[in-house]
């Protein structure tokens, strides 16, 4: 049973990688971006890293890595492939309502609209909300600290990354995202 956790654990992540690469295809053009240097220093080796620390516990060997923060129970992981499964299907409907608008690094697209609508009611970076659940999920079916330093590690990196955006969001929308950054939450509802 723990290895059918695994594999629908591993297709989760699949599907939305996939999706992720299928749907980049039909952006708009971007008017600005950050430096690539910044991204990868700041974004996509940090993800890397995160995604690694959730790779196999050999890696690890006996280091406090792999000491558990979670029992290794059949109730633990399933708790964990909900949280994956959850995060998967907010990062993806996310992902559809910004439609073209959708960039995977700090960019104003041309003609960049506002989305406000579905999970972006109530918080302004839904994708990232649904990721840290799936690295939550992750970390919680690994049952390893390491587990839990890769969801930390993303936290951070995405913070940065949201803080950028919401610069140059506010920069871009004006009183109107001013508006709506006083309604709403960056990353929890009521929370944060």
């Amino acid at each position: 049973m723990l290895s059918l956790l695994g594999l629908a654990l591993r297709l989760t992540w699949l599907v939305v990688l996939g999706y992720w690469a299928w749907s980049a295809r039909s952006v708009k053009a971007a008017a600005s971006t950050e430096s690539f240097g910044m991204r990868l220093a700041a974004y996509w080796l940090p993800l890397l890293f995160a995604g690694l620390l959730l790779g196999p516990g050999r890696w690890f060997g006996h280091s406090w890595l792999r000491d558990q923060f979670v029992p290794h129970t059949m109730p633990v992981f399933a708790v964990g492939l909900a949280l994956a499964m959850a995060g998967a299907a907010l990062c993806i409907y996310s992902r559809i309502l910004l439609g073209r608008n959708w960039s995977a690094t700090v960019q104003l697209k041309q003609d960049h609209e506002l989305i406000q609508s579905g999970p972006y009611r109530s918080i302004r970076h839904p994708i990232y909300t649904g990721f840290l659940l799936l690295f939550l999920g992750s970390a919680v079916l690994t049952g390893d600290w390491r587990g839990l330093l890769a969801v930390a590690i993303v936290f951070v990196s995405f913070w940065r990354k949201l803080r950028l955006e919401e610069k140059w969001l506010g920069q871009h929308f004006g009183p109107a995202y001013q508006a709506y950054r006083e309604r709403t939450k960056a990353l929890i509802p009521a929370v944060l």
